[in-house]
């Protein structure tokens, strides 16, 4: 048997067509970590659905006291609880302005808008006991608890980042001061706190905002403080320490970028309570003082009328309802978004 030489033809070199069997996988392809954090984000659906919620309370707390001739501290007597009433749909015979009254008798239907002949007037969440429009009240309320919660969360994230992170990275006895100091303040029952610095101070949005800042930051100092004892020990924070980084710029310029993720989603988290803080406070009169209003203010004063007159009571509750679970909502996606390892548990 002969060994025969073998010449190569060009055909042997032709590239072959394998683009399917080495393509890779999208799911494991290099990405942006903040590209990754807003598609798990908008994959979850009922997170996105808390943000549109949020966006369009958020609107109407803008431009919602603005939609009608009324004001939120005009008052007309002679307009007085006067149900909701609302264009086109008094036409299907719902919001038509007609309330179901009890009496000695039994119940009957009173249109106040057909009694007093005012047939162009619409109060379309109704009027309360002093003739001031609902909607109005409702949207500035809106409007005034939004301001008051973010406000106070922005606040207590950076106290209570800044008193964790510290805490966290020094350590020893500084770490075991401060974390007794906190451990005292959180000993304090917050609803004391907050009600005798109020009943010191002018009661107004301010002091509200005040109060909620000198008890919020304690979640959000644990929560900084844990992400600090976890990070601190790692190379990239000894490779900076190690070319003379000092401790500040360590803390907020190395260990801080890599624990944005559970501060936001913290804050998230902390907007639901410092909303329901400032109602509850409203609600027991400790709030935002008249003619200024609030979602709590207005379901205290729907609380007053509610047997006679229920429907004042439900537009801001259900306001509220609303833009607390859509905080949760959103605050819950941001969770599993940031950590994916937080879905499977």
């Amino acid at each position: 048997m002969t060994n025969m030489e073998y010449t190569p033809v060009e055909s042997d070199f032709v590239l072959k067509d394998n683009n399917d069997d080495i393509s890779i996988d999208t799911n494991f392809a290099s990405q942006n970590f903040w590209k990754e954090v807003v598609v798990r984000f908008f994959n979850k659906k009922s997170a996105v659905m808390g943000s549109i919620l949020i966006i369009l309370i958020a609107i109407f707390a803008v431009i919602g006291p603005s939609m009608n001739e009324f004001t939120f501290s005009n008052q007309e007597l002679s307009q007085k609880n006067m149900a909701p009433r609302i264009p086109f749909l008094e036409n299907f015979g719902i919001f038509d302005g007609g309330e179901e009254m009890s009496t000695t008798t039994g119940s009957k239907v009173i249109n106040s808008y057909v009694e007093h002949g005012l047939d162009n007037l619409y109060y379309w969440f109704g009027s309360d006991m002093y003739g001031r429009d609902i909607w109005t009240r409702c949207w500035q309320g809106a409007r005034v608890s939004l301001i008051i919660a973010v406000a106070a969360a922005l606040i207590d994230m950076i106290i209570g980042m800044s008193y964790g992170l510290i805490s966290g990275y020094f350590g020893g006895k500084t770490d075991m001061v401060m974390q007794r100091i906190l451990e005292v303040c959180n000993g304090i029952p917050r609803l004391v706190i907050v009600t005798l610095l109020l009943l010191v101070l002018r009661p107004g949005m301010l002091t509200i905002i005040f109060a909620l800042m000198l008890t919020e930051w304690v979640g959000m100092s644990r929560i900084a403080r844990a992400e600090m004892l976890k990070l601190k020990e790692q190379e990239f924070v000894l490779a900076s320490r190690t070319l003379g980084a000092g401790s500040f710029f360590i803390i907020f310029k190395e260990i801080l970028p890599n624990i944005v993720g559970p501060i936001i989603t913290q804050v998230m988290f902390s907007i639901p309570t410092a909303i329901f803080t400032e109602a509850f406070l409203s609600f027991v009169g400790l709030g935002i003082p008249v003619p200024e209003c609030s979602l709590g203010s207005l379901i205290s004063d729907g609380y007053n009328c509610f047997t006679t007159h229920p429907y004042q009571i439900v537009p801001p509750i259900i306001i509220m309802a609303v833009l607390m679970l859509s905080f949760n909502l959103v605050g819950d996606g941001l969770r599993e978004a940031f950590d994916p390892k937080m879905k499977e548990m």
